[in-house]
């Protein structure tokens, strides 16, 4: 039970870790209390794009017609969507056993704990404790559902994103607290299928962190579906009576009273680090976070964290490669710090929403003169010809040196079109650069460069 690195968490941030730590010749254990690819992938990222998947195909069916297509009915499935969700993320953690097995990783199973210099205790489900040691020692244990003081979960009334993928029967009515990602992408889910969905926003808008014309579109999207949105509103307090919720909500006139089935509480994350054995070791935390440099190393010589644990983004692909870098950097390599300033974030709602960068706002108050662009979808080609014209690309550029400062859009398969904001900025691409890099014809890629071409007044289809 001796390895070069042990890495404690097999989500997004330890397996890809642990892979690269072997790719690179070390002996690598990797230690996980539950299933092999953590949250993201048995309860997160994976399952939940599984369930929106099967909401967007009911919502294609119950507009067959717009396509020229007669349905004559179509009904939900809930259990069935739940089982195909659950059957998405076995096998991909299955897929995840195979590449530790591939990559000659040892998989321990048990709760793991710091014990000493180079030492872990793995508590087994069976009560055994046995010890792993270990040179480098790294943290990835991810979060949880974040608890509001004023609205306890209970599991059943109260529930958060994990219980809101496995529910026994569909809700009639459900009110979510929070309108982040996890918020939005449950109330497209849930209310396509047929749910009454009432969302809770504690700040003025929906969507707070993305830019404001992309919050406003998507607000109105939602409120022409049926969803009641309240915006500077707070959950006071939920009772349960007669197996309904009772839900007070303070709002700017006053608190009113809604009823619904179950309450979701998707207002963040809050960190896994509970009997880690980080105050015995002396490992620095702050706010819940533990402190590291920007290679990943804790105050402790041999610890190190990654993921949702530390400072930055909780997002998967943020894990991922903070899980390459500090791996690298134990191994004697020189990778470049992660620029916290290019990671891109996506909303799997239906529009989608995806982001990187600065908002228009944000480059405004950092004092740039800016140049900016934006491509509504309605006069895409390619947007008309498949049925989704709602949204629109937005660029931001610098206007003295052509900078691309950020790129904003929401719409149909913008998840995947972001991939070249964040490339080209990596690549310290101008604006200019992009207008003349020629995109193919009909594509929904096209609105990026006709959103740039209109920052630079040179916009065809406008």
């Amino acid at each position: 039970m001796k390895f070069d690195i042990a890495v404690i968490g097999s989500g997004p941030g330890g397996y890809v870790a642990a892979i690269r730590a072997s790719q690179l010749g070390k002996k690598v254990a990797i230690i996980e209390k539950a299933d092999l690819g953590g949250v993201c992938l048995n309860w997160g990222c994976i399952p939940t794009k599984a369930l929106l998947k099967s909401a967007q195909v009911f919502d294609y069916i119950n507009h067959a017609a717009d396509y020229g297509i007669t349905v004559k009915e179509a009904n939900t499935d809930f259990d069935g969507m739940v089982k195909r969700s659950r059957g998405v993320a076995e096998g991909m953690s299955k897929g995840i056993a195979f590449l530790m097995k591939k990559n000659k990783i040892e998989v321990i199973k048990g709760y793991a704990k710091l014990a000493g210099k180079g030492k872990i205790q793995v508590t087994a489900e069976d009560g055994s404790i046995s010890t792993v040691e270990a040179d480098h020692t790294i943290l990835a244990t991810g979060a949880r559902s974040r608890e509001l003081p004023t609205v306890p979960i209970d599991g059943k009334h109260v529930i958060g994103y994990r219980e809101a993928m496995v529910l026994p029967k569909q809700p009639k009515e459900m009110l979510i607290i929070g309108s982040g990602a996890i918020g939005m992408e449950f109330a497209y889910f849930y209310h396509t299928i047929g749910t009454k969905v009432t969302i809770v926003e504690f700040m003025n808008r929906i969507l707070p962190i993305e830019d404001e014309e992309v919050s406003k579109t998507m607000l109105m999207n939602y409120k022409k579906k049926g969803i009641e949105i309240l915006t500077e509103s707070s959950v006071e307090k939920v009772e349960v009576k007669n197996d309904r919720c009772i839900v007070s909500i303070k709002t700017a006139k006053g608190v009113e009273t809604k009823e619904c089935d179950i309450v979701l509480s998707a207002a963040g994350v809050q960190t896994n680090l509970d009997n880690l054995g980080l105050e015995e070791m002396g490992v620095k935390t702050d706010k819940g976070k533990v402190m590291v440099d920007e290679f990943y190393k804790t105050n402790v010589a041999g610890v190190y964290a990654i993921g949702d644990i530390v400072p930055g983004p909780a997002l998967a692909h943020v894990a991922s490669a903070e899980g390459i870098i500090c791996v690298e950097a134990i191994c004697g390599h020189h990778p470049q710090p992660l620029n916290y300033g290019n990671i891109p974030g996506c909303t799997y709602t239906h529009p989608e929403v995806a982001s990187v960068g600065l908002t228009e706002a944000q480059a405004k108050e950092k004092g740039f003169e800016i140049r900016v662009g934006k491509f509504p979808f309605s006069a895409s080609g390619k947007a008309s010809a498949s049925g989704h014209k709602d949204g629109f690309v937005k660029v931001i550029f610098d206007k003295k040196y052509g900078e691309w400062l950020g790129c904003h859009m929401i719409g149909e398969g913008v998840t995947d079109m972001i991939a070249e904001a964040v490339v080209a900025r990596n690549l310290e691409t101008t604006g200019m650069e992009v207008l003349k890099s020629v995109h193919p014809h009909p594509t929904m890629s096209e609105a990026v460069m006709e959103a740039v071409a209109q920052a630079y007044d040179e916009c065809i289809h406008l």
